[in-house]
């Protein structure tokens, strides 16, 4: 399988340095960014093409994987999938948008392509969308990050959201995917809490779910990337074991 990156920042960097084509049949052979220095250098690393065409990449791929921002999936992601190639989509945000997700889905029928939603930074999806049909009545998630991790000189523990998925996700695009990840697999526009707290060195995300079925809670306490602090180093990590697992007999779980 021969996959195309749009993005090449710290995700990007985890994937390529994780995937061994020679273990798993998977060669991350192209880049694509808008800053073209960071794209060659990951393809020289990685022994690919930096691509100056975004169309040419699409082309000579079999599945592309965003890890960019909202906007990027908004401009590639109905490229992509119109040439029936298959997607994978780190910046999850842009799918709260019910309008452009039906969009999507529909070019991706048309072009028997696929769109995968990798589980990022949290644990306990598969839970949610167990459930999430059979008599579920509240999810919610707390997120708690550093200062740094959100840009803010705070020096005090300060509430800076609380409300509903889709509106964290236009007020902090590049910080909370989980909100929108959350959201999409239960079907609903869940109830979230940001907290901005200059005790923590990790990104703490808290989901609670009830209903007909009995409560669950998860905690994901997330190192964060040492190249970008607003990603959690799980969130790579997630993508790469769905990129893994396409080529495996034997699948374990949702």
């Amino acid at each position: 399988m021969k996959v195309g990156i749009i993005g090449c920042g710290a995700i990007a960097n985890i994937i390529t340095t994780s995937i061994v084509p020679e273990d798993n049949g998977i060669d991350v052979a192209y880049f694509f960014d808008k800053d073209i220095e960071r794209a060659e250098n990951l393809a020289s690393f990685a022994g690919g093409v930096a691509a100056l065409d975004f169309d040419d990449m699409v082309d000579n791929v079999d599945l592309v994987l965003e890890c960019a921002s909202p906007d990027s999936v908004r401009l590639y992601a109905p490229k992509v999938l119109a040439k029936g190639r298959d997607m994978i989509v780190m910046s999850v945000g842009a799918f709260m948008d019910m309008d452009f997700y039906t969009e999507l889905e529909s070019i991706a029928e048309e072009n028997n392509a696929k769109i995968h939603l990798p589980s990022g930074a949290i644990v306990g999806l598969d839970g949610i969308k167990a459930v999430a049909k059979f008599g579920l009545e509240e999810v919610s998630l707390i997120t708690r990050k550093s200062p740094k991790s959100l840009g803010k000189d705070i020096d005090e523990v300060e509430v800076l959201f609380e409300g509903k998925a889709s509106e964290a996700v236009k007020e902090f695009p590049l910080n909370i995917n989980v909100a929108a990840t959350i959201s999409i697999a239960c079907q609903r526009d869940i109830d979230v809490k940001i907290i901005v707290d200059p005790s923590v060195d990790r990104n703490v995300h808290e989901i609670t779910a009830r209903g007909d079925f009995g409560e669950f809670k998860t905690t994901t306490m997330n190192y964060p990337c040492a190249a970008n602090p607003k990603t959690s180093m799980l969130a790579a990590l997630s993508a790469i074991r769905l990129l893994k697992s396409f080529n495996e007999t034997i699948s374990v779980g949702m």
